[in-house]
């Protein structure tokens, strides 16, 4: 609830004692005073986030106390002033407005006109906060790339679940795009107009994990100058993505799992319950079951998330989403760098097609950037600019021989390439060196040089450790 206390500042006492009526029947806290220097007074002594304002007071003008507010330090956080005026002082009313009022109220009024002042103030208390955490938290790239059979199960899991209320888990490595699904649940939802907000949770420190999900109130702790909303309240209403799940602290759990039972929580430092309705995307790497055996997970807050869970494979296990997926990333890389490249040579594309991709989506994206950097001019992006050829690299696990997709993409021939390249790379282009490394002899290996369209010369300076 972004408006929880209600300042009322008029002479009149029937006026003042009709909108504390009001306000209360909102649940609303109250306090009313009659002049100006009562209400510069509550001000300076508490948090308000509403001020009903006579545009005429006994010992001054609304604008008076609007002046005051406006001098306050900008660290201070002010209310919204709603002015009350009569139909004869309408033009002053449009003058406070200017003045930094947000909007104003003629008597009489009704309750449904206090109502919709209310909620008129929450919303755009609501969209200022939100707006405000945007402005430090970019969106992430919001595109689901990749068309093998594996993600087409993920997009057939999304269209399914994005139009309901359920609770989603996503899992899958670092790097698979698992942010990505979380938005493209949203934009596929009923709640596309509403707030999204992500959040990793590893990296929030433990101590201020509870306030930065909750909020917190002044004073609860040393700095807390100022009452804060947390991330469930700016995204009420709306979608509540919160990464790497498996790093919340046990004590937070309990508080967590509550939220997502009773959609209610309290602030740090407050006793006032905060009820939100928050649509919950969870995210994780790690093994949440693992985790329980351990006694690291709440058994009971795992369930509640894992309501519909979707996995993302890693991108090794989706061989031909790889080069396709390195084509876009090469077009968007051209044009951001206004690079003009041909594309990637064939040994390059054997090269993007065999590595194991550890980093996933990611780093596949950053690869491409950098070879593109690192171009010079070049008519194609090769193996020397992706900077990816390790023999740990072209080792297939045993897992990985179980799968024909896998091996079916890796020659013999160009697994011997690499070696051969990579051993010339230790050697600093000492043929006779790495021919005993490689239990061949010096002809030979020279033979493979030139099959390869390579010389030694090319190895000579490069700085690698043994």
């Amino acid at each position: 609830m972004y408006i929880e206390r209600v300042l009322v500042v008029n002479d009149e006492p029937g006026v003042r004692k009709s909108l504390e009526e009001m306000v209360r029947q909102h649940r609303r806290s109250v306090l009313s005073v009659e002049t100006r220097k009562a209400a510069e007074t509550a001000l300076s002594k508490d948090v308000f986030d509403l001020v009903f304002l006579s545009s005429h007071l006994s010992d001054g003008e609304g604008k008076d106390v609007l002046k005051y507010l406006s001098d306050l330090p900008a660290v201070t956080i002010k209310p919204l002033v709603v002015i009350v005026s009569g139909y004869n002082s309408v033009p002053s009313a449009v003058e406070a407005i200017k003045a930094g009022a947000f909007d104003y109220i003629l008597k009489p009024f009704s309750l449904q006109e206090i109502e919709g002042v209310l909620k008129k103030a929450e919303t755009y208390r609501q969209l200022k906060d939100v707006n405000q955490f945007f402005s430090v938290h970019k969106d992430a790239d919001t595109e689901l790339l990749g068309e093998s059979d594996a993600m087409q199960r993920v997009r057939e899991l999304i269209r399914k679940v994005a139009p309901t209320a359920a609770t989603v888990l996503i899992t899958g490595e670092n790097g698979t795009g698992k942010e990505v699904v979380a938005r493209e649940i949203f934009r596929q939802s009923r709640l596309i107009d509403k707030p999204f907000l992500a959040v990793n949770c590893a990296a929030i420190a433990e101590n201020l994990m509870e306030s930065e999900f909750f909020g917190h109130e002044k004073g609860a702790f040393t700095n807390a100058t100022a009452r804060r909303p947390g991330r469930f309240e700016l995204a009420d209403g709306g979608v509540l993505f919160l990464d790497e799940i498996a790093e919340i602290s046990p004590h937070l759990q309990p508080k967590l799992l509550r939220v997502l039972q009773e959609k209610s929580f309290e602030r740090v430092g407050g006793t006032r319950t905060v009820t939100v309705n928050v649509r919950l995307i969870a995210a994780t790497n790690r093994d949440l079951k693992r985790l329980m055996k351990e006694g690291k997970f709440r058994e009971d807050l795992y369930y509640r998330l894992n309501v519909f869970p979707i996995h993302i494979p890693p991108l090794r296990e989706r061989k031909t989403d790889i080069m396709p997926m390195a084509e876009i990333f090469l077009e968007r890389c051209m044009k951001k760098y206004d690079a003009k490249l041909k594309g990637f040579s064939d040994d390059a594309k054997q090269l993007l097609t065999a590595y194991r991709w550890p980093g996933n989506v990611r780093e596949l994206q950053n690869t491409i950037e950098r070879a593109v950097l690192l171009s010079n001019g070049a008519p194609y992006i090769t193996p020397a600019v992706l900077n990816i050829s390790t023999v740990s690299d072209m080792i297939l696990r045993d897992e990985d021989l179980k799968k024909p997709e896998v091996v079916s993409t890796v020659s013999l021939d160009y697994v011997e390439k690499q070696h051969i390249l990579h051993i010339l790379k230790i050697t600093r282009g000492n043929c006779t060196r790495a021919a005993k490394l490689l239990n061949i002899t010096t002809r030979t290996l020279y033979n493979k040089l030139k099959a390869y369209s390579k010389t030694v010369r090319e190895f000579k300076h490069i700085n690698m450790e043994e």
